[in-house]
C-alpha cells in the first residue's frame, strides 16, 4: 500500500490521461486498488462509489472520461462546475459538488447539482432548500467534519454533528446520506487513519441514539492519496481526481479552502 496522501504529487506519480483508452487503463486500475483494500478490510467493493474528481480538467477531457465509463463527477468549485454542467448537458453525467459553498452559489448548486458534500452550515442549509423548494427539486447531501481539528479548516467540530443533524429535517428538500471528510494533508498514515476511523465511529453513535437522521449513513472519505486507507476504515465514497485524470499544477490544500473566517470556526 501506498504512503498515505502528500500535499503535491509528482506528474510520474500520475501522468496525465488524455485518451479514452487512458481513462479506461486508469479506471480499471482505481478499481483494482479499491477491490483489493476492500478485501484486505473484509468488504466488498460493491459497496464503495467512485465519485471521479474532475477539478481543472478540460471539458475535451472530461468527454473522454464520460466516454470510458464516468457518469458522476465531484467538482469544488462552483463557478466551474456550473460551467461544466452548462457545456457539457449532451452527456449523462450526474454533478456532486464536494466544496465549501457559500450562500449566494446556492441558487447555482440547486440548478444544477445532483449532490453536496460539504454541508456544515445551517444558513446554506436554508439557503439550499429555498432554492430547492422554487425548483421543485431535491438534494442529496453529506455533512462535512472536521476530523483532524484544524482550524483552518471547513467542517463540523465532531461534538457538534449530532446537534446539527436534528435540526436538517426542517429542510424538507435535502435528503442527508451520512458524514464526509479531509483528512489531515500528511505522508503519517496513521495521523489521516485517524481522520477515517473518527468519522466512522460518529457515524456509528449517532446511528446507535438518532438513526433517523443520518440516512444510509454513508461515509465519503479518501482522495487519491489516502483512499485505500480510507476503505480500510469504512469508506462508501471515495473521490478521485488525479488517479485518474493525471496531476495537478498545485498542491491538493490549493483545493480545498484553508482561509475560514474566525467567525466560522
Amino acid at each position: 500500500m501506498p504512503a498515505a496522501n502528500a500535499d503535491t504529487p509528482s506528474p510520474a506519480q500520475y501522468p496525465q490521461a488524455q485518451s479514452v483508452e487512458d481513462f479506461r487503463t486508469r479506471l480499471a486500475a482505481v478499481h483494482a486498488t479499491m477491490a483489493a483494500a476492500a478485501q484486505r478490510a473484509g468488504r466488498d467493493e460493491s459497496e464503495i462509489r467512485l465519485l471521479p474528481v474532475s477539478k481543472t480538467v478540460s471539458e475535451e477531457r472530461i468527454r473522454h472520461a464520460v466516454q470510458a465509463g464516468c457518469h458522476q463527477l465531484g467538482e469544488n468549485k462552483v463557478q466551474e462546475a456550473k460551467r461544466k454542467a452548462e457545456n457539457l448537458a449532451d452527456l449523462d453525467i450526474a454533478w456532486s459538488v464536494i466544496g465549501h459553498l457559500q450562500t449566494n452559489k446556492a441558487k447555482d448548486v440547486a440548478a444544477f447539482a445532483s449532490e453536496f458534500q460539504a454541508l456544515d452550515s445551517h444558513r446554506v442549509a436554508e439557503a439550499l432548500d429555498r432554492r430547492l423548494q422554487s425548483a421543485g427539486r431535491s438534494l442529496d447531501v453529506f455533512v462535512q467534519v472536521n476530523t483532524s481539528a484544524e482550524e483552518q479548516k471547513y467542517g463540523l467540530a465532531p461534538e457538534d454533528v449530532a446537534g446539527f443533524l436534528r435540526k436538517l429535517p426542517a429542510f424538507e428538500s435535502l435528503r442527508v446520506r451520512g458524514l464526509m471528510t479531509l483528512a489531515v494533508f500528511s505522508a503519517d498514515t496513521q495521523r489521516v487513519r485517524e481522520c477515517f476511523v473518527l468519522l466512522r465511529e460518529l457515524r456509528d453513535q449517532i446511528r446507535e441514539t438518532d438513526p433517523d437522521l443520518i440516512g444510509p449513513g454513508d461515509l465519503s472519505m479518501g482522495m487519491s492519496g489516502d483512499y485505500e486507507i480510507a476503505i480500510e476504515e469504512g469508506s462508501t465514497c471515495v473521490r478521485v481526481g488525479q488517479a485518474i485524470f493525471g496531476a495537478r499544477s498545485r498542491p491538493d490544500s490549493y483545493y480545498w479552502p484553508t482561509d475560514r473566517p474566525p467567525e466560522q470556526r
